[in-house]
């Protein structure tokens, strides 16, 4: 038998979302061990992959209280306007941060450099220790508290175990949570590209009848490109050469920013919506893709991932300063009512709004024009969309509100 650990928390999973949740955790004196099948030097040194993220005004908040906004100095790039158009219609939606207090609608930024400031900030905690590369083999969970096996015989015992290991999840399966799931028939193409003109930090919205086609402000003359096609034409897109994909990029682009160029590598998954039946079990918890996975046409996917963050930390912090046992069933069930509706609520959202664009159907897209026009002709209606897109209603956790624990 291999070496024992003892601490808080077990964060299966050291990405994006396991990371934030364990410096989370530790601004509440809470302890934890994440553990992860990727090395923290991979992680650390990862090239650039044409990936980026959208942060919305609520996680920028979060990020700052728990000290990893600082290392994103120089890498953000901030999204002032959104304009959203239906094809290739005359009708648009135009969203200015101008009218809103805040200094931008979200924020743009590279995976990479979002992944450093993460594990750079997780393993500078002293309530943080970060083990990878490891492979968790079992789970026993009980009224005691957890322990996880390791592949090399360690194990690690703890009040409560946290999945937040991906649309896969290795916890959410070895403890049985069924998850519903459908495909969209589409997939999403990812690329960089850089033009000759400035974006202005203006993120532009294209619906077309096989998918959203989004251009995302970085810094610097480059935007992030999210496609969507239907299966068959995103495979054939993602195979041709180099000349002929930025062709066809070029078509729906369009040329108000110049001559493009592709950089780095371009990327292509299938797209489903999936969610699990329940976030919690005895002695256990999922945030992030271990939950809900979602389309990406709204580009909410991490910002609903900081929002489990938020919450799971607001209410095991809470019952951790009155003395009581973190993993028992009271703090859960609190996390699984907190997190359900607004999850859900996302879930539907996403799919009614690419369900709504994603065709050329006559009654459709009467519908759509009808919408836009009375959305873009009321300052009232649009603050709430912008509202909602910043992440800012609803029964937001403190961390979120940009309050201390």
């Amino acid at each position: 038998m291999g070496a024992s650990l003892q601490t808080d928390v077990l964060i299966v999973g050291g990405g994006l979302v396991g990371g934030t949740l364990a410096c989370a955790l530790a601004d509440g004196g809470l302890t934890s061990i994440v553990i992860d099948r990727s090395s923290s030097q991979n992680q650390n040194t990862q090239s650039f992959d044409g990936r980026a993220t959208a942060l919305a005004q609520s996680a920028k908040r979060m990020l700052t209280v728990i000290g990893i906004w600082s290392n994103l100095k120089g890498k953000v790039s901030p999204i002032y306007d959104i304009r959203v158009t239906d094809g290739n219609s005359r009708h648009y939606l135009h969203f200015d941060h101008s009218n809103m207090t805040e200094d931008a609608l979200g924020y743009m930024i590279e995976n990479r450099f979002l992944r450093r400031a993460i594990l750079r900030a997780t393993l500078k905690r002293e309530e943080i220790k970060y083990l990878a590369p490891v492979e968790l083999t079992e789970v026993v969970r009980n009224s005691k508290g957890i322990c996880a096996v390791l592949a090399d015989g360690r194990e690690i015992h703890a009040a409560l175990i946290v999945g937040a290991d991906g649309r896969s999840s290795f916890v959410r399966q070895h403890a049985g949570i069924p998850v519903t799931k459908w495909s969209y028939k589409q997939a999403g193409i990812v690329c960089t590209v850089a033009h000759d003109k400035p974006h202005n930090n203006v993120a532009h919205e294209h619906f077309f009848p096989a998918g959203p086609f989004a251009i995302l402000p970085l810094v610097g003359d480059r935007s992030s490109i999210v496609w969507t096609e239907n299966l068959d034409d995103a495979r054939m897109l993602i195979e041709l050469p180099a000349h002929e994909f930025l062709f066809e990029l070029s078509q729906r682009f369009g040329d108000f920013l110049g001559p493009l160029e592709v950089i780095g590598p371009r990327s292509t998954y299938p797209l489903h919506l999936q969610f699990a039946k329940s976030c919690t079990a005895p002695r256990l918890a999922l945030v992030g893709d271990a939950i809900h996975g979602m389309h990406p046409v709204a580009g909410q996917g991490f910002n609903m991932g900081l929002r489990d963050v938020a919450a799971l930390t607001e209410v095991l912090v809470d019952a951790y300063r009155l003395g009581l046992d973190i993993g028992t069933s009271n703090s859960l069930r609190q996390f699984e009512r907190w997190r359900r509706f607004d999850n859900t609520l996302m879930l539907a959202a996403t799919d009614g709004l690419n369900r709504l664009f994603s065709n050329d159907y006559l009654p459709f897209q009467l519908v759509r024009d009808l919408g836009l026009t009375v959305v873009n002709a009321s300052s009232t209606l649009k603050n709430v969309f912008m509202r909602q897109a910043m992440g800012l209603t609803g029964n937001l956790p403190r961390l979120m509100r940009g309050d201390d624990l």
